[in-house]
């Protein structure tokens, strides 16, 4: 009988979850613990049957919710369109719910279409903002008689005329708004030759990218609560009912461009910074690397951080909570404190973009194919410290996005960037992502212009089970207990803020660009230093610094305590920070100072604050004397870092009631075996591996504060740890090899089973190579075949056997002798088969290829797929789409296919 791959995991979860108490080694798998996908929704060209169908199969794969984005349409299918949040599109999203709910599934919503927040209810006046300046040079004794406008040609949409302040060039100042009649000014230069500068508030004309039907118009202004109240009226009514239902609202990274302003801006400005900003234009405007000008284009940014936060983050919360949703944001691009934006959402979000190198050997990494990523840790942990410090026990990240280019993304590739994810905090992954697709659409279906697409017109949905349900099981520890993380270290926000960098006023926390924030700071040296040398690191905030008290010599923030908070060096830090800092450390906490600040931020009384720095440094010299052995200061601390990193493997650790739950990540190019350290005393220790759900308590040895693990982890593979007073579990199962790696030779027999375009004719090799060589017809093939081999077993005594499939292309089922033995997915492609009979055994294999080559084919033929508005699709460099150029993608059973006798050391 065949086994359907989706129901392995269940079998095993059956076979493996009862220790001999009968308690659950491995949480129960919810929803929340799955994978999810944003979905695609094409001018919103939905219907319930194919709603139900899809949501099924969302639901047979493992993929526990939905994160619904409507974009553009599909060319041909206007009729189909359906405005948004019409009736019908609300009946939609009401049906969506509920059938999802009763497939044990959730969902979340965007609020709008495509990206950023915007809309047809989106006013000019509520529309992102910018600032817009124009200058007038005045001779003395001149008069100035003149409507002030904006030039119509480099402004679609006139700015609105805020102030006119002039500077004489005897550093005269003049507040001249009050003059104004209107938007003319009639003024004459006395005594000295001035400059005028008029203030204008300009929109900067962004409309909603990617939107739906019903969706356009202009992106919102961020800044503006007043505009967030008006861009949610119609929200208000349309989900009425759904209260509590949804899941989530989430807000995707901010892609807000050039909006630098907000109608209040002055009047907050002042409010917040303490000075009149118009006095300073011509500093703020000055692209010279001065002093004051810093200092007034750090006042600047702070501002546009603080409105961002307080004006639209926090308030967006608020107001979904009321309605019994949380909120799901991807900070990132803000021109703001990353780590105060990420922590105002309940579940921050963070996102990879592109394919990042990896050791491992056969891990395959085609120049040709992919986009560089910067999927950089410390980038990553920006997302996870927010939610950690924060008390949020979600991270989610959007996940896969551009790996490779269209229908060349295999699981395999997946695995190593997920584990990535994973190992720096994030815990609730999104695939980027998934495209609503009817059956009424032919093959290869309705696609979203980035890659990776994951839906049942992608021949890797075939064993993606595979990776839905590792992902699954790392999740299931990953979201249990609570982060454990002892190093707090302290991220100096105003460095940036206060450069002048480049000549740019207006700056975005990049998550593509971080060289020109992050890399090569002390910051991030520190936090590389730390993380390489096996301390677990959060990042902290000046607000949160706010916040933070001392309890039993640990400092406590909202989310949890920490044994140290480290000081990177760093230029500025406001003074109420640094006395907060020596405020905790007399209360005990261990503060270490790697540097001390030269100054604090801003212009406002910065010579006076700058004086009282100074002198609260030399009042309490001994407590922020900054130490010379950082790593002295932390052992100081009785911080016990995790030496295991010195093996090679990454790791994230999480607290349980106590206990410790090891997340363990082979990422070199070796295995790595012996017996590796915990930084735990005296302890049990239970192994679980995430990729087959075995479990047993591990050989271990007691050594003063420190357990010590025997363990085998080859590389690209991972292991999950969690410690316990006694043993719980049967033995973990070691195995060495009792000779070198057997071929398996013979005639190997293929059927093709299923795929397309067309199944190419049964075929017999006695070697292995690519199934591209075999005809034309499978040249072009994108789907499944079956190989199949008889063997006699080698004359060995074994306690197993293990097989090792070589190089697959891409994924693979394995039955020996008709029992289904599992699924091999990712690099390296080994299973263990158990016992084989002396003669005539039979192996079978289906192994799945990608789609790439049906995709080629189709295009060679002329055959146009690629129907949709806007951007349609285009390659991984953004280029037209064009799969004609492409080489036939190596497909099948490669080789070499060897198995392995094994021993039982436990015997």
């Amino acid at each position: 009988m065949k086994i359907k791959y989706h129901c392995f995991p269940v079998f095993l979860g059956m076979l493996f979850s009862l220790n001999a108490s009968g308690q659950s080694s491995w949480p129960e798998i919810k929803n929340v613990n799955k994978p999810w996908a944003r979905w695609w929704w094409m001018g919103n060209a939905v219907d319930k049957p194919n709603l139900k169908s899809s949501l099924i199969d969302f639901q047979k794969v493992g993929i526990g919710g939905v994160e619904i984005t409507p974009i553009y349409g599909v060319k041909g299918e206007e009729k189909n369109f359906i405005d948004y949040l019409s009736p019908k599109y609300m009946e939609m999203l009401t049906y969506t719910v509920k059938t999802a709910d009763s497939l044990g599934m959730q969902v979340d919503m965007v609020l709008g279409t495509g990206w950023p927040y915007g809309g047809s209810q989106v006013s000019v006046e509520n529309a992102a903002t910018k600032l817009i300046v124009e200058k007038y040079e005045i001779q003395k004794n001149e008069q100035f008689n003149k409507e002030i406008k904006t030039d119509a040609a480099k402004e679609k949409i006139p700015g609105k005329l805020l102030a006119v302040v002039a500077y004489g060039a005897d550093g005269s100042y003049q507040d001249l708004t009050s003059q104004l009649k209107g938007d003319r000014l009639d003024w004459k230069a006395k005594k000295t030759n001035f400059t005028l500068y008029a203030v204008f508030e300009g929109k900067t004309g962004q409309q909603v990218k990617r939107a739906a039907p019903g969706g356009k118009g202009y992106t919102l202004d961020h800044y503006s609560q007043e505009a967030l109240n008006a861009y949610v009226v119609p929200f208000d009514k349309a989900l009425t009912g759904l209260e509590g239902k949804l899941r989530a609202i989430f807000n995707d990274s901010y892609e807000v461009y050039g909006t630098d302003f907000t109608p209040k801006f002055l009047q907050e400005f002042e409010k917040r910074r303490g000075y009149d900003l118009k006095k300073y234009l011509p500093q703020l405007l000055s692209k010279e690397d001065t002093e004051i000008g810093n200092r007034v284009k750090s006042d600047y940014r702070e501002t546009i951080s603080d409105l961002l936060l307080n004006k639209f983050d926090i308030p967006w919360t608020q107001w979904a909570n009321a309605k019994q949703f949380k909120t799901k944001l991807q900070a990132h691009g803000s021109p703001g404190n990353l780590i105060d934006l990420y922590a105002s959402a309940d579940i921050p979000e963070c996102e990879t973009f592109g394919s990042m190198p990896y050791d491992i050997p056969g891990f395959r990494r085609e120049k040709e194919d992919i986009r560089e990523g910067d999927a950089d840790p410390v980038m990553l942990k920006f997302s996870s410290s927010a939610a950690h410090i924060a008390g949020k026990p979600l991270t989610s990240s959007e996940t896969f996005t551009w790996l490779r280019d269209h229908f060349k993304t295999a699981l395999s590739q997946c695995k190593p960037e997920v584990e990535d994810l994973m190992l720096n905090g994030i815990n609730h992954v999104f695939l980027h992502g998934s495209t609503y697709s009817p059956k009424r659409a032919e093959w290869p279906g309705w696609k979203f212009y980035a890659s990776v697409n994951f839906n049942v017109n992608n021949s890797i949905w075939e064993d993606a089970p595979g990776l839905f349900d590792y992902i699954a099981n790392c999740q299931s520890l990953l979201q249990a207990g609570k982060p454990d993380n002892e190093t707090l270290l302290y991220y100096p926000v105003y460095d940036t803020w206060g450069k002048t960098l480049e000549g740019n006023l207006f700056f975005q926390f990049k998550i593509h660009s971080l060289k020109e924030w992050l890399h090569g700071t002390p910051f991030y040296e520190t936090t590389k230093k730390l993380m390489e040398n096996g301390y677990g690191v959060d990042f902290v905030s000046d607000n949160f610094i706010a916040q933070a008290k001392v309890e039993n010599g640990l400092v406590v923030l909202p989310g949890g305590s920490y044994k140290s908070l480290v000081v990177p060096n760093c230029d500025k830090m406001p003074l109420a920070t640094l006395e907060k800092l020596i405020a905790l450390k007399k209360d005990g906490a261990a503060i270490i100072f790697e540097g001390l600040p030269k100054s604090v931020p801003g212009l406002k009384d910065y010579e006076n604050q700058n004086q009282k720095m100074e002198a609260l440094i030399a009042s309490n010299k001994t407590l922020v004397n900054p130490v010379n052995d950082l790593f002295a200061a932390l052992s100081e601390a009785k911080e016990q870092p995790e030496t295991l990193v010195k093996t090679g493997l990454k790791f994230i650790r999480r607290d349980l009631n106590g206990e410790k739950i090891y997340y363990l990540v082979n990422h070199t190019s070796k295995v790595i075996e012996g017996y590796i350290p915990l930084a735990i005393a005296n302890k049990e220790v239970l192994i679980l591996d995430p990729l087959t759900r075995n479990v047993g308590n591990a050989m271990v040895q007691k050594n003063g504060q420190t357990t010590l693990v025997k363990l085998r982890i080859e590389s690209g593979k991972s292991l999950l740890l969690k410690t316990e007073n006694t043993a719980s579990e049967k033995p973990w199962q070691y195995y060495d090899s009792l000779a070198e790696p057997i071929a398996l030779k013979g005639d190997w027999q293929i059927a093709f089973e299923k795929g397309g375009p067309k199944l190419p004719a049964p075929a017999k090799v006695n070697s292995l190579e690519s199934w591209t060589k075999i005809s034309a017809d499978a040249e072009a093939f994108s789907g499944t075949a079956a190989y199949t081999l008889q063997f006699d077993a080698p004359k060995i005594a074994a306690d197993n056997w293990q097989l090792n499939l070589g190089d697959v292309r891409e994924s693979a089922k394995i039955w020996l002798n008709g029992k289904y033995i599992g699924a091999t997915w990712s690099v390296p492609f080994q299973i263990n088969l158990g016992q084989l009979k002396k003669e005539k055994n039979e192996l079978k294999i289906e192994v799945t290829n990608l789609s790439a080559n049906r995709v080629r084919d189709l295009e060679m033929k002329g055959k146009e797929w690629k129907i949709f508005y806007e951007i349609n699709m285009v390659d991984k460099d953004y280029n037209k789409f064009d799969a004609t150029k492409w080489a036939p993608m190596p497909s099948g059973l490669l080789g070499p296919v060897t198995i392995t006798p094994l021993k039982n050391q436990m015997k």
